[in-house]
């Protein structure tokens, strides 16, 4: 299955996949409102207006799985991003990220390794996996890399430079 195939749902309720971002690079992000990690919101909506008219966009994933600092309703977190960091790249409803009810986006994306050659679990919020044109996995950060680190913007504009296949 591919990652444009899995169905998500968006921070509103409505039902969703990232087929509907194919042809754009994604960096799908799980999130949480009450984390020491909860800045890197204003970093990321900084990237996401930098590089949106290139074809780039955030994707963001609240995760209540990491002691409990995502607890509001969707209403709630999509009403805490806007107001307090100016969220406007797309949000989803909140998942498990790890664990044996594993949303199966995540159980896709952590099948691939870190710049440390590390595959697996989600460790904490915050965690970045960077999607090319194609829908193909060609980045995985971990969460103390900040969105503005040269290491992941230079991946980003390295995949915006490439051309998606033709489908």
């Amino acid at each position: 299955m591919s990652l444009y195939d899995i169905p998500v749902t968006t921070i509103d309720g409505k039902p969703a996949t990232l087929g509907e971002h194919a042809g754009d690079v994604m960096l799908v992000v799980n999130v949480a409102s009450k984390c020491g990690f909860t800045p890197q919101y204003e970093q990321l909506q900084a990237i996401h207006e930098k590089y949106a008219d290139q074809g780039f966009t955030v994707l963001g994933f609240p995760c209540n799985q990491f002691l409990f600092q995502e607890k509001g309703s969707e209403e709630e977190i999509a009403q805490f991003c806007s107001v307090t960091y100016g969220v406007s790249f797309p949000m989803f409803a909140k998942i498990k990220v790890k664990g044996r009810q594993q949303h199966p986006l995540y159980g896709e994306l952590t099948k691939h390794e870190d710049g440390n050659g590390k595959a697996g679990n989600v460790k904490w919020n915050f965690e970045k996996f960077l999607i090319n044109r194609n829908g193909d996995v060609v980045g995985r950060f971990r969460t103390k890399l900040k969105p503005d680190d040269p290491t992941i913007t230079t991946a980003i504009e390295a995949a915006l430079a490439e051309e998606a296949l033709p489908a």
